[in-house]
């Protein structure tokens, strides 16, 4: 005879609803979920310049909360340096601030396949998928996109 028991168990978060997702705080969780890159490989590609400064420009309106205006200023940079993996991801992040879940979450998926697939980088890209999933109640989806964000974290090389 089996007894059940829920000494001690503490239930778990329920995955949000779309329209009771805040998006600054999915944000905020996605940006988290990148650490600090400490002691792992992470891949830095060289910048465009006139792209950098469509990246910073998109910050301050961010900042501003001019949502609209940084994601037009992130699609300026896309049409430069369309297949950039880290624009792709803030133009992702740009995405949820916006409510454009599932453009979130096709960005941060594209950003994925073209870029390093390790790293920071790497992490927000699957923390943007499992915020999405997680707001579609999709919680078989969002533990894929755990498993696949727990994978984006490679040692670095030792140098000798």
């Amino acid at each position: 005879m089996a007894l059940l028991c829920a000494c001690g168990s503490t239930p778990a978060p329920q995955p949000t609803k779309p329209a009771q997702a805040d998006p600054t705080q999915m944000v905020a969780a996605v940006r988290a979920a990148a650490g600090n890159g400490e002691g792992e490989l992470a891949v830095q590609p060289l910048r465009d310049p006139m792209v950098e400064d469509l990246r910073q420009q998109a910050v301050t309106l961010e900042q501003q909360k001019q949502y609209a205006d940084a994601a037009a200023a992130l699609d300026k940079a896309l049409a430069i340096t369309p297949d950039d993996p880290a624009v792709l991801q803030e133009r992702a992040e740009a995405a949820l601030l916006l409510k454009d879940f599932a453009g979130a979450e096709q960005r941060a998926r594209r950003a994925y396949e073209i870029g390093a697939k390790v790293g920071p980088l790497c992490r927000r890209h699957w923390a943007t998928v499992r915020a999405v999933r997680y707001a579609a109640n999709d919680g078989a989806g969002a533990a894929e996109a755990n498993k696949q964000l727990a994978a984006c974290k490679v040692a670095a090389l030792e140098r000798f």
